[in-house]
């Protein structure tokens, strides 16, 4: 898919700094920004890099501002917002068209009769950027003049002038900036001129973080200024990295970023689909890293969503059969699944991965049980015994542990064979915000969906105890299964045509809240409800919660529905579960609809919307969250893991 606008968005300032680009390098490292070129957030730069990678993400150079002079005029091509609310200079207005060509990010600037693109790129498996510039046309050279701006400071903070100064020196192909007390990174040119300079910039306005109730002013030091001549048809190439490189070679940079997006649609065997699927195919790309640990070398995790997320168990276990065994990345997905492996304690996942001499946090009752789907898919992919044979152990172990009891209250009820959790304070399911003390959504007690969770998980060990030729376990877990089958009855609400979000609560009442939760009773297996039930459960939910872009958390008559997710942190944490729509929840209304009307034509139409989403936000991928209100503007995450993954997801299944 290529992903096209002219000057009806390129010079319309409102639509071009709405739109987003990204680009990645698959160890947590990324670059990001606006059409406009605007920085409208603090995440948005040229090089953040994984300085620990996939963690240790560090804003380094946050822009090149350039000017083209051009036949005795220049013509400034960068944009800026400032605290003033003035926009200067306006290099917008010279943008002829924006072009996402797979995941690179091209502009074309008109200036006079010439006509000068750039894009960008980054290098797989490393903290450099590439930024390339070719006069496409003209009747005389282009002088390239470009101003570096860069930072040294953590990805989620904001700078203020002052302080120690950056050392900028110039080096063999360009410049080496020394930040005050961190490591040296570079600005290198294929044959570009560099002069160190030193000044701050003062005053960036960040919109988006105005919006979102953050520190919305930001600085960057000045450190140089480089400058070339470009003729008809030659090109130059900046490369920002954290490494001292030997040459900037762009051609073959591009050539290999181009070759490496070639493969990922090769391998995922997505020739006959729509284009948009193929370009959600190297979204999927994007969140798929290197995370090595000790004794796992070339270890992979799963990015939960850019721009601030890092890798989550919770996400990474709903996100992998959509990014992985949808495009057909199944090494990566084993390598992922033993991963975690090496991490489950006391029955439970890690809902945060560790990082070197971290304490991992094992605060989720569903982490754990969607590490059995994403197993058991894997297997139906891959009839990988041996895969089977080295995490069985580890699963046995989980079921153990959740009968008799983990964390948080964590456990088996043995009256009913059913899963309870909670305690007081604590946020165990995936509607897990927390405001300082106050769990906002705490749904203490045996949830809906940690139960269907619960089923299919032993239905997983008896599918896997049969291939393994254990006969006892096979008929121990099946046992278990068909207890729970006939507890979840339980759930069941007559009065709704719905199923209670929770059950067994310390308040003793049932909640009878219509939230999505339920759908995946009908999406995960047959069996928990009669076809009348399942029917039932998809239509209302069809009805009152279903949009364009996913499900609801909550009904629009209920009376904490929000149908805005904006204002503070507060402000939206408040209302984070409380109607925003969760698009990774298509995936499994998309899968129940399928097993109850059993029409593939009719499901896949439930995701079309999402094709022309990939025009807006983050082009090319899938925000985590929308407005609950129509017309459901894109929220949170700009760029989503689970989103993604769950949108391919649903689109396989209903392919014939």
């Amino acid at each position: 898919m290529t992903i096209h606008f002219g000057r009806e968005v390129c010079g319309r300032l409102p639509s071009a700094v709405e739109r987003e680009w990204l680009v990645t390098n698959g160890i947590g490292g990324f670059a990001a920004g606006t059409i406009a070129g605007i920085l409208t957030r603090r995440y948005h730069g040229l090089l953040i890099a994984a300085l620990n990678p996939p963690v240790g993400r560090r804003l380094l150079v946050a822009k090149l501002d350039e000017t083209a002079r051009y036949r005795g005029k220049d013509y400034p091509l960068h944009t800026n917002a400032w605290g003033s609310r003035a926009v200067e200079p306006q290099g917008y207005r010279f943008l002829e068209s924006f072009t996402l060509e797979g995941t690179r990010p091209v502009w074309h600037f008109a200036i006079g009769d010439a006509l000068l693109s750039k894009q960008i790129w980054m290098r797989r498996g490393s903290n450099t950027t590439y930024v390339r510039y070719t006069l496409v046309r003209g009747t005389a050279p282009v002088v390239l003049s470009v101003r570096a701006l860069v930072d040294h400071r953590d990805v989620h903070e904001n700078t203020q002038a002052g302080g120690d100064l950056f050392e900028a020196e110039n080096v063999r192909h360009g410049l080496k900036i020394t930040p005050p007390g961190g490591e040296p990174y570079y600005i290198l040119s294929d044959r570009a001129d560099s002069s160190p300079r030193f000044d701050w910039y003062l005053d960036f306005a960040l919109s988006v973080e105005s919006e979102r109730g953050l520190p919305d002013r930001d600085d960057h030091a000045y450190v140089g200024d480089f400058t070339a001549a470009l003729s008809v048809g030659e090109s130059i190439t900046f490369a920002a990295t954290s490494e001292p490189l030997e040459s900037v070679d762009g051609a073959g940079a591009l050539a290999d970023q181009i070759a490496h997006e070639e493969r990922c649609k090769e391998q995922a065997s997505v020739k006959d689909a729509p284009d948009w699927i193929r370009q959600l195919v190297l979204a999927a790309d994007q969140f798929i890293v290197r995370r090595d640990l000790p004794e796992v070398e070339n270890g992979r995790t799963v990015i939960a969503g850019y721009h601030w997320f890092t890798d989550w168990g919770r996400d990474t276990m709903i996100a992998l059969p959509g990014l992985m065994l949808t495009t057909r990345r199944f090494d990566d997905a084993k390598v992922v699944l033993r991963t975690f492996a090496r991490f489950v304690d006391q029955g439970m996942l890690p809902n945060t991965f560790p990082d070197a001499g971290d304490t991992p946090m094992y605060n989720s009752a569903d982490a754990t049980l969607w590490y059995f789907e994403s197993i058991r898919a894997t297997f139906t992919h891959t009839r990988d015994l041996s895969l089977a044979r080295d995490l069985y152990p580890v699963l046995k172990d989980i079921v153990d542990w959740h009968e008799r009891g983990t964390r948080y209250g964590i456990q088996m009820d043995a009256e009913d064979g059913l899963l309870k959790a909670g305690e007081p304070g604590i946020q165990l399911t995936w509607m897990d915000v927390k405001i300082d003390d106050w769990v906002v959504t705490p749904r203490t007690g045996k949830a809906v969906e940690i139960n269907a969770l619960w089923h299919n998980a032993l239905l997983t060990m008896a599918e896997l105890a049969q291939a393994l030729g254990h006969g006892e376990d096979r008929t121990r877990y099946e046992a278990a299964a068909a207890r729970v089958r006939a507890s979840f009855a339980r759930f069941w609400n007559a009065e709704t045509g719905y199923l209670h979000d929770v059950i067994d609560t310390p308040e003793g009442a049932a909640d009878d809240t219509i939230r999505p939760n339920a759908i995946f009773a009908v999406s995960l297996r047959d069996g928990l409800l009669d076809a009348e039930q399942a029917k039932s459960v998809v239509d209302e939910c069809a009805v009152r919660l279903l949009t364009s872009f996913g499900l609801r958390t909550l009904g629009t008559d209920h009376q904490q529905y929000s149908g805005k997710y904006q204002g503070d942190r507060t402000a939206r944490d408040r209302v984070y579960h409380q109607g925003p729509v969760w698009s990774w929840l298509i995936g499994a209304f998309v899968e129940a609809h399928l097993r109850v009307y059993k029409d593939k034509a009719a499901a896949r139409t439930f995701i079309r919307a999402f094709a022309d989403h990939l025009n807006d936000g983050v082009l090319g991928s899938v925000a985590e969250i929308f407005d609950g209100d129509p017309p459901h503007h894109p929220r949170g995450a700009a760029s989503q893991a689970w989103s993604v993954a769950e949108v391919l997801r649903a689109w396989s299944l209903t392919q014939s």
